[in-house]
């Protein structure tokens, strides 16, 4: 009997472990080309931008509802519209280094509907003094 109710309760596990693995191959997902961008060695008061390249390789509409920066120094600029499955679309980040000193790296948030719902990209830099 006990081995009967294992069996059972085994069988339930595998098919929960299935059927959510299969809903996540339905939704969207955001792939970035790139996470990361590092501009080395940059002039205090100097902006950057750089614009992150995705791809949503999902099943479903990308719906993008937020993007959020670690500092008032850096903006992010994003699509509000969704994007449909096999699109692509941008994330356009700027920073700006005025009163900033040192390694920076300044992290964004993107929050929506995929599968990993808060994705994360990064602008790096060293920040050097005006000469």
């Amino acid at each position: 009997m006990r081995k009967l109710v294992l069996v059972m309760i085994m069988a339930v596990v595998a098919f929960a472990a299935q059927a959510q693995e299969a809903s996540n191959n339905n939704g969207a997902t955001i792939t970035f080309a790139e996470k990361s961008k590092d501009f080395g060695d940059i002039t205090q008061g100097d902006k950057v931008e750089h614009t992150f390249k995705f791809e949503n390789t999902g099943g479903a509409p990308l719906v993008i509802s937020n993007v959020a920066a670690t500092c008032g120094c850096t903006v992010p600029a994003w699509p509000k519209e969704p994007i449909a499955p096999g699109e692509s679309a941008e994330i356009k980040v700027s920073f700006n280094s005025a009163g900033k000193m040192g390694k920076q790296n300044s992290v964004v948030r993107i929050y929506s509907n995929a599968s990993e719902p808060i994705e994360k990209v990064s602008l790096i830099s060293n920040v050097q003094p005006k000469k």
